[in-house]
């Protein structure tokens, strides 16, 4: 099976794969992927669905405070290291940017609590941008199927990127997220309702 067809095949079964984090701007996207990190999407749709409702701009959730925005997202988790990187990424928001969510992935990764997975994910599902965000799923499946051996995110992030064409890679996240979510899972893959099984290391190692 070469990728081309491996992508036919995950779509096939993810036909209606994209971003599961509920937002209404850029910025409110920024603050859900912070807070996804180590939490699942759709706790994280719970905490938002009130916040956002309450204060959905940055000047808004400025004037939570620390101790205010802890309270609203503590269940989270690291709510103490989320709220003070959504706070210091919102101030240098509104100091160097006007309030507005840079649209290009260099200076995302300037904001206080950004790394390339979240600026991957803000680039591309925000703005359209292709880029491929390595989350655990995607690190996870990445090395099941055999499409990259390396040992970091960065790593696989260049591989998946060298292996399949730009305009593939932010729907390719997606679809690898969904299929890492809902059947290749961590500890018990649902093998035997996946379509991949004939070019999938992991399956071929197991069997």
């Amino acid at each position: 099976m070469n990728d081309a067809e491996l992508l036919v095949l995950l779509d096939r079964m993810h036909p209606r794969a994209e971003c599961e984090l509920r937002f209404a701007t850029p910025y409110q996207l920024l603050v859900a992927v912070i807070l996804s990190a180590q939490c699942t999407d759709k706790r994280v749709n719970l905490v938002t669905e009130k916040l956002f409702a309450n204060c959905p701009d940055p000047h808004s959730i400025l004037a939570l405070g620390q101790e205010g925005l802890e309270r609203e997202i503590k269940s989270c988790g690291f709510y103490h290291n989320k709220a003070k990187n959504i706070l210091a990424a919102t101030e240098m928001l509104l100091s160097e940017f006007g309030g507005e969510v840079p649209r290009d992935r260099d200076t995302l990764e300037r904001l206080p609590g950004v790394g390339r997975k979240t600026a991957n994910v803000v680039y591309a599902v925000a703005f359209g941008g292709d880029a491929i965000a390595v989350d655990t799923h995607v690190f996870r499946l990445s090395h099941r199927l055999g499409l990259s051996e390396a040992t970091t995110p960065r790593g696989v992030e260049e591989d998946l990127s060298s292996r399949f064409p730009q305009e593939a890679w932010s729907h390719l996240h997606h679809l690898l997220i969904h299929h890492g979510r809902y059947v290749c899972k961590a500890q018990s893959p649902a093998c035997g309702k996946c379509l991949l099984t004939s070019a999938c290391k992991y399956y071929s190692e197991k069997k």
